[in-house]
């Protein structure tokens, strides 16, 4: 979807988006109405009680010369915040995204927002019209989007250059809906590397180590959760410096790509099973966070680490009860083949340590079902080592509308995963297991860096639309972790 600005509305045909704000009187003069078209769209306001209220809308058609044009009232609220003109620009693109209008003029000119404001009008409105219908072949005709053009009017000067951040953002969010979207059958291991090339056109250098540059290095436990698939894994690395090589330890992001998960021989139940083409979105959020940080040419340093392997039942499968050996030199005992995205990890994490040193280290997975049963998909679970990491996420994610919660770590829940015959196990009793999975990857974590694990569960996919998506893939992630760059470490 396309976004303009423009200090006039265009000719041609096109529905036209009006604010209202809540608790003022209703406007006497509207642009691009004549005076029988105000007094038509004051009494559909007042017959659908609307008062203005932010993200709330009202949809009517007006004479327009011999023809027609549909209008649409939206809710500027009262002292709306940034978010806020968010959700109002999801709510527009909802509107209308498959109501046959090609173009919608949002006119500000009776007094905009300001800059931030309008640009995340257009943001909340681009995620919202964002859709995967690639392999809808005989999709209805009435349900195929059609809006293609938002034309922002009055908005100012500032707002198209506040936009361009946004816009980066926006792309970012959108490549991880992508890469979570698509069907294991196209999106496995090799794939998911050759997805992420044209990154390079950005500036990003991509490194990738296959099966034998593992094994060289020791990724036992990675390579292990891929034994029983026909899929070969990859470890991708996608490094952007934006600081002309003056900072030369990287943030690292870690992110669980398991590409599809069956549970491996600790075989998953079949209902459901499909969702598991999501497991990969912890890779896929870093990918597409790596993306906005170039595209919007972040002066900051940062490496996106991606562990991409998929999870199968086969011959060759790791068992239950097998002893991995961790890159880390640690060994594994393997109680549940199905507590895989762990093994994944560690071993990213400890080759990002040996290779980068960083000082701050923050992984994200889909990684426990518990994570769900404890927040649901209201919030991503967060655990850390350092309570100031640990703040500087919770704004982040507050700010970026990618919230955060935080779970405790201490040494009674790291007991649960010792081992008779190992360094320690894979998986702990049934309580607590979002906490023993964290204790977990916290064993894999150097002395001296700061680190937070993101169990992000419940919140890449979602069963029913949002104000700035539709049911499906959310692009969780994305946000946090452009606005944790942002406000910590760009100068």
């Amino acid at each position: 979807m396309r976004i303009l600005f423009a200090d006039v509305q265009p000719q041609g045909e096109f529905a036209l988006a009006l604010p209202v704000r809540k608790g003022v009187e209703f406007p006497a003069t509207l642009p691009g109405l004549d005076a029988g078209a105000v007094a038509l769209t004051r009494g559909a306001a007042a017959a659908a009680r609307f008062d203005g209220e932010i993200a709330a809308t009202v949809e009517l058609v007006v004479a327009h010369g011999a023809r027609t044009r549909r209008v649409i009232l939206f809710g500027a609220g009262d002292k709306a915040d940034e978010a806020a003109w968010e959700r109002a620009g999801g709510a527009l693109a909802a509107r209308l995204l498959t109501s046959g209008e090609k173009r919608l003029v949002v006119d500000l000119s009776s007094g905009a927002p300001g800059a931030e404001k309008v640009a995340r009008l257009a943001f909340g409105a681009v995620l919202r019209g964002w859709r995967h219908d690639v392999y809808r072949t005989r999709l209805p005709e009435k349900q195929r989007p059609t809006l293609e053009e938002i034309v922002i009017v009055g908005a100012g000067a500032d707002a198209a250059k506040a936009w361009e951040r946004w816009s980066a953002l926006a792309e970012g969010v959108m490549f991880t809906r992508t890469l979570v979207t698509e069907p294991a059958n196209i999106i496995y291991p090799e794939s998911f590397v050759e997805r992420c090339q044209h990154l390079k056109q950005l500036g990003i250098e991509i490194e990738v180590l296959d099966w034998d540059a593992m094994e060289e290095l020791g990724m036992g436990s990675l390579l292990g959760v891929s034994l029983g698939s026909a899929r070969p894994p990859r470890l991708l690395a996608l490094r952007w410096d934006g600081t002309g090589g003056s900072e030369k330890t990287p943030v690292a992001f870690v992110g669980k790509g398991v590409t599809f998960d069956t549970g491996g021989i600790s075989i998953k139940p079949a209902a459901g099973m499909e969702d598991m083409k999501w497991d990969m979105g912890g890779a896929a959020a870093v990918a597409g966070a790596m993306k906005s940080l170039a595209l919007r040419k972040a002066k900051a340093h940062v490496i996106g680490i991606c562990g991409l392997v998929e999870n199968m039942p086969g011959g060759k499968a790791q068992r239950p009860g097998d002893v991995v050996t961790s890159m880390s030199g640690q060994t594994i005992e393997v109680i549940n083949t199905d507590a895989e995205g762990r093994l994944v990890l560690c071993d990213a994490m400890t080759w990002v340590q040996r290779k980068y040193a960083p000082k701050v280290m923050i992984d994200l997975a889909t990684l426990t079902g518990a994570m769900i049963i404890s927040l649901g998909n209201e919030h991503g679970g967060m655990f850390s080592n350092d309570d100031g990491l640990a703040d500087q996420l919770l704004a982040a994610g507050k700010g970026s509308g990618d919230p955060l919660w935080r779970f405790p770590l201490s040494d009674a829940y790291n007991k649960l995963i010792d081992s008779p015959i190992a360094d320690m196990k894979n998986v702990g009793p049934r309580g607590a297991g979002s906490i023993t999975a964290a204790q977990f990857l916290q064993r894999f974590v150097d002395d001296g860096v700061k680190w937070a694990h993101l169990d992000i569960a419940g919140m890449v996919w979602a069963d029913k639309a949002g104000p700035v998506w539709d049911k499906g893939a959310t692009g969780y992630g994305v946000r946090l972790l452009d606005r944790f760059i942002a406000e910590n470490f760009e100068k």
